[in-house]
């Protein structure tokens, strides 16, 4: 048996001794590349009141080169080196953000962690800090961590410091130059640092002005080409034909939205603008374990507007979005339309800056915090994707302190105010995307393209996930299925075109294909395992054939109208009483007499419900919780309507503001979350009823005072 080392059993208080090697993993580990370790020592000339930055990378062709750093801000002292730059983790920056002590030229720190110094690991092993502040002598510090971190105990890791009469920072000069050398990435290519220049450029934020000066430069001297002939980003922006600009205060949105026209296509200018309007937003979402869209599943409703308590941690935000058109016809009436196209690969999405210093790394490519791409797929001639948009989110540092960036330097933690600065980035590109979808359709008539290719084909959402499936390398085992979804999808949507006749709205169909996409096409990116992902798409199809048995044709017969505005009441009792919304129906009142009609009755009660739920999600944006008693919705058959009996269907939310062409094409909504087919299908299954859905206003309905918002009608026809 094996002796104890001691019998004393009395509790012992023993220190954390960490290992040297913590210094390198600190920076090894935190820092995800050598260009993001570059762009952290820029931050940290911004936070010492740098007003210029260059950066110089010399010697690529050599077996030595060397990563210079230099900056004119305020330097440290010998004081500062000792108590701050030399421990790991200092805070000063954090307490001077939290105590908003703003430096010489009113800025607030970004640094917070006190690692950022640490970046230089990533880069090399040889560095060199000459620094100066103002009126002290220059200090020198070497460190070499190689022979560092090969000392045990952190505690005995010591760094040697100099003091001198200046000789970098000579006349008064003040600021810090980092050498970094015996780089560990030593094969810099043309394209790599092209990258980086577009990286460290874009530390500010080229759609705003600040009161100070910051300006980065980098040098090439061997491969002064390399960062030469790079297109200057202002110039391509001119170029695009929208423009958005925005701003977000305690839930009211100011916008200015322009179509600046498109050379060679004759369409017109257009510009649109709303001021202190609330924002409506998507309601949150809740997750499931796997990360996947499930809808909403909470009991609490969510709220379709934002307020003053989302914008909590975020405060202020203002926006500007360029957005591109990659159509051929086009693209070939801009000009230079590959380099246009190769611009938009490298520097396509929104990013986000904070007091105009960007955020990394979103609008980087590869980065799609805000699911352009999949509500693209969802909503295609409506909705943007990251390849055709050029935007800038900019945030108040001071405001925004619920927003706190990882430890790795790679975005914000995604917490609940992330989750509610995307709803409201969401919401305020919801009026963007349904603007452009006006002039885009416009240029589709002109250019010979009138028709959304969607309301003859819709398969991207398929084709999608196809091309996600081959990326992972699953396309042997996803395809079989995919297919046999597409085959369903378009026996459905054959179905659908041909005769619409089904007991379920096709909003509710595109809704539930919506969901089935979204959530295979997550656990595909995720790396889910492969039982995960197949279990995903064997539901897709099985979605898919249960409306393919669904979509079979109905038969018209004669149908009572009040009986169908009695069941469309009924079975939306529990949303009425839920979303405390008054209903005044005269039409089912005993006194009144009844009109039938020949009409498929499941298709109708699916139309109405359709009006319905627009009705009770408006009501929500013009009255929200505080005032929802204010509610109410008017249902009424007028028999003598022009044209044939109507049922009526008015709110006094805040009405349409569109003209009814437009509202009825497919894929055109208002909602930020919606679709764009309720008031298509509306329209297509009174049609195939020998009916048509009306606009008409408030007094040629007869509909009583208080109801100033949307009226629509149901209007049957003559009759035999």
């Amino acid at each position: 048996m094996a002796k104890a080392e001691s019998q004393d059993v009395s509790p012992m208080k023993l220190p954390f001794r960490p290992r040297a090697r913590l210094l390198q993993l600190l920076g090894d580990q935190l820092i995800g590349s050598p260009r993001l370790a570059v762009f952290e020592l820029v931050k940290n000339a911004y936070d010492a009141d740098a007003e210029h930055v260059t950066v110089t990378l010399s010697g690529l062709s050599t077996p030595d080169p060397t990563i210079v750093v230099e900056d004119d801000g305020d330097g440290m002292s010998l004081t500062t080196i000792r108590d701050i730059w030399l421990v790991p983790a200092h805070d000063h920056r954090g307490l001077q953000r939290k105590a908003l002590k703003r430096t010489r030229l009113n800025r607030l720190p970004l640094g917070e962690k006190g690692l950022g110094r640490f970046a230089v690991h990533k880069l090399g092993d040889a560095i060199e800090l000459v620094t100066r502040a103002p009126e002290q002598l220059e200090c020198v510090v070497r460190i070499d961590w190689s022979t560092l971190i090969e000392v045990q105990f952190l505690s005995d890791a010591e760094v040697t410091v100099t003091t001198r009469e200046p000789e970098v920072f000579k006349e008064g000069l003040t600021g810090t130059k980092l050498t970094i050398s015996r780089l560990r990435e030593v094969n810099w290519t043309r394209g790599e640092v092209r990258r980086l220049f577009r990286q460290i450029t874009s530390i500010s934020s080229p759609f705003t002005s600040r009161s100070d000066q910051f300006e980065t430069v980098l040098k090439v001297p061997d491969h002064p080409d390399w960062v030469a002939g790079i297109p200057d980003v202002n110039i391509l922006l001119k170029r695009a034909p929208w423009r958005f600009v925005f701003s977000v205060d305690d839930g009211k949105i100011d916008w200015d939205y322009e179509f600046r026209g498109v050379t060679g296509i004759k369409l017109a200018k257009r510009s649109a603008s709303g001021q202190g309007k609330p924002l409506i937003v998507a309601p949150d979402r809740d997750l499931d374990p796997l990360g996947a869209n499930q809808g909403e599943v909470s009991r609490k409703r969510k709220s379709v507007i934002a307020d003053a308590a989302m914008s909590e941690g975020i405060g202020s935000i203002t926006g500007e979005i360029f957005v591109f058109d990659r159509d051929r016809v086009v693209l070939q009436h801009l000009g230079d339309s590959q380099l246009i196209q190769n611009f938009l690969d490298e520097n396509g999405g929104v990013r986000v800056y904070r007091d105009s210093i960007r955020v990394y790394n979103y609008g980087e490519p590869g980065d799609d915090w805000l699911g352009l791409d999949l509500r693209r797929v969802n909503t295609p001639t409506r909705n943007i994707s990251r390849n055709i948009v050029v935007g800038a989110i900019d945030l108040s540092l001071e405001q925004s302190q619920g927003l706190i960036e990882k430890t790795n330097r790679e975005g914000f933690v995604e917490n609940d105010a992330y989750r509610n600065l995307q709803r409201i980035i969401l919401g305020a590109l919801a009026i963007l995307e349904t603007e452009r979808k006006i002039d885009k359709d416009n240029i589709r008539a002109i250019t010979g393209k009138g028709k959304d290719p969607e309301a003859v084909n819709i398969t991207q959402p398929l084709q999608a996930l196809r091309d996600a499936a081959k990326k992972h390398k699953l396309s042997e085992e996803l395809d079989p299925l995919i297919n046999k979804a597409e085959k369903n999808y378009n026996e459905m949507r054959d179905t659908m075109l041909q005769a619409g006749l089904s007991g379920m709205g096709l909003a509710i169909v595109f809704h539930e294909i919506e969901q089935g996409v979204r959530i295979l096409h997550d656990a595909i990116e995720a790396g889910g395992s492969l039982d995960t992902v197949q279990v995903q798409a064997r539901e897709l199809v099985r979605i898919l054939d249960g409306f393919s048995e669904l979509l079979r044709k109905g038969e018209k017969r004669t149908n009572s109208i009040k009986h169908l505005v009695r069941r469309a009441r009924d079975l939306n009792r529990v949303r009425f009483r839920n979303h405390h919304v008054q209903l005044v129906c005269p039409a089912l009142e005993d006194e009144v007499p009844d009109i039938e009609r020949s009409f498929a009755f499941g298709l109708l009660l699916g139309a109405l419900n359709n009006l319905l739920d627009n009705a009770f999600y408006w009501l929500q944006v013009r009255w929200p919780e505080e005032s929802q008693s204010e509610r109410k919705i008017y249902i009424n058959v007028e028999p003598d309507f022009p044209g044939g009996p109507a049922i009526i269907i008015a709110d006094n939310g805040p009405g349409l503001q569109d003209d009814p062409d437009r509202l009825t094409r497919p894929f055109f909504s208002r909602r930020p979350d919606g679709m764009g087919v309720g008031l298509y299908y509306t329209n297509m299954v009174m049609e195939l009823n020998d009916g048509r859905l009306g606009f008409p206003d408030a007094e040629e309905a007869n509909v009583p005072e208080g109801f100033d918002g949307a009226v629509l009608a149901l209007i049957f026809g003559k009759g035999e």
